[in-house]
């Protein structure tokens, strides 16, 4: 079933890349279709998934035995929600996408291999495996910013790529040392986990965990790895920014909870207090410059700095075991991973409610607007929804997640209350950038504003419709996570 999860999209995206003749409107029904298919088929392994909580839909084949390296694949409390985010987000993309006219065959192939990447990093169990899919991700949103891109797209792009490679190799320089230190010697990751090969080599496993963390950062990004990130958002597409920030930015969060932080375990405990400061640092600093932005875009790209840090935090609250409550470390790492969720919901639909003003006016100023809510009511509606929820508020599923860090992280080190500040800038934020777009007098480029059309009303409803039914019904997502958390604080712990 997850092989055929992941190579549906890759098959379909082959297909319209070889076939030239296939005329753009059938590329963008087969796109909508497949992820549609998708959806389904991850809504079946979401409905059959161990009940205890462990690996499932396992699927394992030798690919290059001489090094340890298997095609392996399997999903956990950990992964599911992850795939199930990547399947929405993409669907979403499909449905806003398409009524555009821009290269449809070529941009629903590209988007088609984009979303197998995605699911396949996700489904991961070989450390070779889950570096293919990384690396590859990264090519196919360099294409995607710079083919389909405004403003300085190509610089922006660029500057994506060589980030995000230069944290490819230092990951994979990881691999080879996890590589190396275990006996047998192999790349499977549960192999891997079981072992903690590094346990009794603090000085390897702080340079193996250096090399696999900064990786990570880079992809996440955390303060100071972040500054590719606002010009790859402001450029890219909307579609482009909303994978970015709703799938690809997740490539690193997971990598703390899958890799990093149960097979270097010792390694973690020891960097735990450095993890938490980078985490309270990105979340201030991402709240602050994004206040201070003009560009709607750039504002929520920082935003992302901000929520991506709330992440890093309740990760490394799991390493403070010295006289910590284990039960509040469960709560901060399932906090975390409801974190991912949430962003990706909300700030995938803001992306793409953001891209329609540029469609329409080809500027994201936001002193260039003003009186929105008269001209488009959907989208003033649509964005002030998705606006609320990213700052917190009860009954969106970011409330569910922000309260849960919060309680983990102030249970186990109080003094991590200092960043209960960025959730208080970001409503500043917020709400200044609504009152600039939609509230007084017409004015400037909203005169003669086309408010959202059926397929930008649909793609972007639907999740924040998501992101309010999991904030009011958050149990069978929380169902799912509880228990991988819990098993990942334990490994933590040895």
């Amino acid at each position: 079933m997850l092989s055929v999860i992941i190579f549906l999209p890759l098959a379909a995206s082959a297909l319209l890349a070889l076939v030239p003749r296939i005329a753009g409107p059938v590329a963008r029904w087969l796109w909508l279709a497949v992820a549609a298919v998708e959806v389904v088929l991850v809504a079946v392994v979401w409905a059959g998934r161990p009940t205890g909580g462990g690996l499932g839909f396992e699927e394992r084949v030798p690919w290059i035995p001489g090094v340890g390296v298997g095609y392996h694949v399997g999903v956990d409390g950990l992964s599911l929600p992850l795939l199930a985010l990547t399947a929405v987000i993409f669907l979403a993309c499909a449905v806003y996408a398409f009524r555009d006219h821009d290269r449809p065959r070529t941009q629903s192939a590209l988007f088609l291999f984009l979303q197998g990447t995605c699911l396949g990093l996700f489904a991961a169990q070989d450390l070779i495996v889950f570096f293919v899919f990384f690396d590859l991700s990264i090519v196919g949103m360099y294409f995607a910013i710079a083919r389909w891109g405004h403003g300085d797209a190509a610089r922006s792009a660029f500057k994506f790529f060589l980030y995000t490679f230069l944290g490819s190799l230092s990951l994979l320089a990881g691999f080879i040392g996890l590589y190396v230190a275990s006996s047998p010697h192999t790349f499977d990751m549960v192999e891997l986990t079981a072992a903690a090969p590094l346990s009794l080599s603090p000085v390897a496993g702080g340079f193996v965990l250096a090399a696999i963390l900064l990786g990570l950062a880079i992809k996440t990004p955390t303060i100071p790895f972040h500054t590719w990130l606002p010009p790859a958002h402001t450029d890219a597409p909307a579609i482009g920014s909303a994978v970015l920030a709703g799938v690809l930015l997740k490539m690193g969060t997971y990598g703390f909870v899958r890799i990093a932080m149960p097979m270097l375990p010792g390694s973690w405990r020891d960097w735990a207090v450095p993890i938490i400061v980078v985490g309270v640092v990105s979340v201030l600093y991402g709240a602050l410059v994004a206040l201070g932005q003009s560009n709607l875009k750039r504002m929520i790209a920082y935003t992302s700095v901000n929520h991506m840090g709330y992440i890093v935090l309740a990760v490394g609250i799991a390493g403070l075991i010295g006289s910590s409550d284990a039960v509040a470390r469960e709560v901060a790492v399932t906090g975390a991973v409801t974190q991912m969720v949430s962003h990706g919901l909300i700030t995938g639909a803001l992306f793409l409610l953001a891209g329609v003003l540029h469609e329409r006016r080809d500027s994201y100023d936001l002193d260039g607007y003003g009186g929105l809510a008269g001209s488009a009511p959907r989208l003033a509606t649509l964005f002030s929804v998705g606006a609320f929820a990213s700052l917190g508020l009860p009954g969106f599923v970011s409330f569910i997640a922000e309260f849960q860090i919060f309680t983990g992280s102030i249970a186990v080190a109080p003094v991590t209350a200092i960043a209960l500040l960025g959730i208080l800038i970001t409503a500043a934020l917020f709400l200044r950038a609504v009152q600039r777009l939609f509230g007084g007098p017409l004015r400037g480029r909203s005169v003669g504003f086309v408010d959202l059309r059926a397929h930008e009303t649909l793609s972007t409803g639907v999740l924040l419709a998501l992101a309010v039914v999991l904030g009011v019904l958050p149990r069978p997502l929380l169902d799912v996570i509880e228990p991988a958390a819990r098993t990942v604080v334990s490994l933590v712990s040895r």
